[in-house]
């Protein structure tokens, strides 16, 4: 697959989101034969080593993962996602993009249309993933977790020399 340049968002520690130092990637249609089935982009995900879990949509309220890193492909419609907590950005997603979140960014759905829906997927090694909510309570065993957590291996778009590897070094 030819290297695509994502869209990088950055997001501080809010007090209650953690978020994280490492960048949220988002890949705008990266090809057209990764979206052309679920399967394709389950496939796809699998051959750069993150595991695809589940076929579904995103919470409707913030919340974040402390167990692993996660990328979501949509596979279907559309949606405006939010990242980084209740100050964060707003995002447009569509069939065909992927997100790659690090473990620690909220995020939630606010809209969706189309019949939306994604592929989760998870790095090798981090396929039990956990919800956070922001509680007080969630922290600092949350940011442990969090801080332990090993990189992953290859960019679930594009590879062992993708965006990701440079990014999150």
């Amino acid at each position: 697959m030819s290297e695509a340049a994502p869209q990088v968002l950055s997001f501080d520690d809010d007090g209650s989101f953690p978020n994280s130092r490492f960048p949220v990637l988002i890949y705008c249609e990266p090809s057209a034969a990764l979206s052309a089935t679920a399967e394709a982009m389950e496939a796809h995900f699998r051959s750069n080593d993150w595991v695809p879990l589940w076929r579904d949509s995103v919470f409707d309220y913030h919340h974040y993962h402390s167990t692993a890193h996660e990328t979501l492909g949509v596979i279907a419609g559309e949606a405006t996602l939010q990242m980084g907590g209740p100050k964060g950005q707003y995002v447009h997603v569509a069939r065909g993009d992927i997100i790659v979140i690090p473990a620690g960014v909220a995020h939630r759905r606010v809209a969706t249309s189309g019949g939306f829906k994604l592929v989760g997927a998870y790095p090798l090694g981090q396929e039990d993933w956990d919800v956070m909510r922001g509680l007080p309570a969630d922290r600092p065993a949350a940011d442990k977790r969090i801080a332990g957590l090993a990189l992953p291996t290859c960019d679930p778009v594009t590879g062992p020399d993708g965006a990701l590897l440079t990014l999150w070094r």
